[in-house]
């Protein structure tokens, strides 16, 4: 039940938190976010809302003229930028998820400041139900080395999140996660499948390129064509948004048990004597 305390104005400076947000029903509370939060989220792009140009360089003045109550970012942030914000008298909310967990704590906190707690318990129940039901349908089948990465140069791991999705889906993750990995170490724990999510690529990464470059064509995962994008929002947006990275990780670890999924694209063509072709 919304309370008179509650945010009824607020301004998104990270994609998770708008999704969040339009998760429990209270998109009608943005009134400011970020174009990647549009990217997300594309109904939020409707109407008068603020849009700025990311939270890194998200302009104070904005945030103010747009009478937001509540701002909610995530690290990093801009410390400058925070300081003239609680100035103003606006609450500011920093999210810093590193696993699920948290990120159930951060959907209960977003959905507690805009009084639709209700939601919020039905948004986590859901989320926990998808993900067992594809960890019981993975019981038993074998657990092929996955890795999963979030940025190509240099090679950085995906988070902890992403790691218990691997494993979720029935994988076994390769490397620490959100570290980076040295492409040469990475070749040596041979991944049987390789996952491709960089942040704001959107599904660009190029597949092809990457495995020769990093001389990873003798990977058993390139040997057999498993190598795979998977749209970054997917994966790298803490919010329910990862229910569709889930479905993608599924069908890229075990394509025998699941369908095909959307967002997620195979490499096509990565043998070695194709180097010559690909884009420099």
């Amino acid at each position: 039940m919304e309370d008179d305390h509650s945010a009824r104005r607020v301004a998104c400076l990270q994609p998770s938190a708008t999704v969040i947000l339009d998760a429990i029903g209270a998109l009608d509370r943005v009134v400011a976010c970020t174009r990647y939060c549009a990217d997300v989220v594309p109904g939020v792009a409707e109407g008068d809302r603020t849009i700025l140009a990311d939270s890194w360089t998200a302009d104070t003045e904005q945030i103010v003229a747009a009478r937001s109550d509540l701002v909610i970012a995530a690290v990093p942030y801009q410390e400058k930028a925070v300081s003239e914000i609680l100035r103003a008298g606006i609450r500011f909310l920093g999210l810093a998820p590193k696993n699920l967990a948290d990120i159930y704590t951060d959907i209960a906190t977003i959905a507690g400041a805009v009084g639709h707690g209700d939601a919020a318990h039905r948004v986590i129940v859901s989320m926990h139900q998808r993900i067992e039901r594809i960890r019981r349908q993975c019981e038993g089948s074998t657990r092929p080395r996955v890795f999963c990465e979030e940025w190509g140069k240099p090679v950085i791991a995906s988070q902890k999140w992403v790691a218990e999705l691997v494993e979720a889906a029935g994988g076994t993750f390769l490397g620490e996660p959100g570290r980076t990995v040295p492409p040469a170490d990475l070749a040596d724990l041979d991944p049987e499948v390789i996952i491709a999510a960089w942040c704001g690529a959107g599904d660009r990464v190029p597949l092809q390129k990457i495995v020769i470059e990093r001389a990873w064509q003798h990977t058993t995962a390139a040997q057999s064509g498993r190598v795979f994008c998977i749209r970054d929002e997917y994966l790298n947006t803490p919010a329910p948004t990862l229910l569709d990275g889930l479905e993608a990780l599924a069908f890229a670890i075990h394509p025998e048990l699941f369908p095909p999924a959307k967002g997620i694209r195979k490499i096509t063509g990565g043998s070695a004597a194709e180097a010559g072709n690909l884009p420099r």
